[in-house]
């Protein structure tokens, strides 16, 4: 049995972790969520997370939740991996910058995009502003490429590079030879294709 243990459900946000996982080079154990059939709320993964949501991440006992947490969690405990920046460099933050910006502007925009409120939100009420400066700021990002944090390949990458490929897949994200461009190297990665190659084999299971 591994050490770590991943509460995935395929196709899902919990896919990010399993391209991380990949990424990360250490053995891994999974327990298949069925979303479909409600497994997310019965009583069972309830006690690993009580929001109901994947993924969940054990790790020897300690339960991590929500993407960008576990993503920059692995990353520093696995430092052998360089997926992250170390504490004690200025480098850090912008790390952290692009982890938290994944979920709390991207993906933000994304999903407003792919469900409109009524009214037009005031741009003040919205934790990313406005869409067109979100793209505007990650396509300028990775445009300099080839990663976030220039030469070194991060978890942030995982995180928001999930993001764009997953927007792009479905329309979500304003065609720009930046993210194509972006993309074309992710899918290049190695650890990328066994991920989708594993989701896929448990999506049929």
């Amino acid at each position: 049995m591994a050490d770590l243990t991943l509460y995935h459900a395929s196709p899902s946000r919990s896919s990010v972790v399993l391209w991380m996982l990949e990424e990360l080079g250490q053995p891994y154990d999974i327990k298949l969520i069925k979303l479909s059939e409600g497994d997310n709320l019965k009583p069972d993964y309830l006690a690993v997370n009580p929001m109901g949501k994947v993924p969940a991440l054990d790790h020897k006992g300690t339960v991590i939740t929500e993407v960008a947490a576990i993503c920059t969690y692995l990353a520093d405990e696995f430092p052998q991996a360089k997926l992250n920046v170390p504490t004690g460099t200025p480098r850090r933050g912008v790390y952290l910058k692009w982890l938290f910006f994944g979920p709390s502007c991207l993906e933000a925009a994304m999903i407003d995009r792919a469900a409109p409120r009524k009214e037009e939100p005031r741009r003040a009420m919205l934790g990313y502003g406005s869409f067109d400066t979100t793209m505007d700021v990650i396509a300028k990002a990775v445009e300099k490429g080839p990663w976030l944090m220039g030469e070194q390949f991060t978890a942030a990458d995982v995180v928001v590079g999930a993001n764009i490929r997953f927007g792009t897949q479905f329309k979500l994200l304003p065609e720009r030879p930046e993210f194509a461009a972006y993309i074309a190297r992710i899918a290049a990665r190695p650890a990328a294709q066994r991920a989708e190659a594993n989701d896929k084999t448990f999506a049929g299971g």
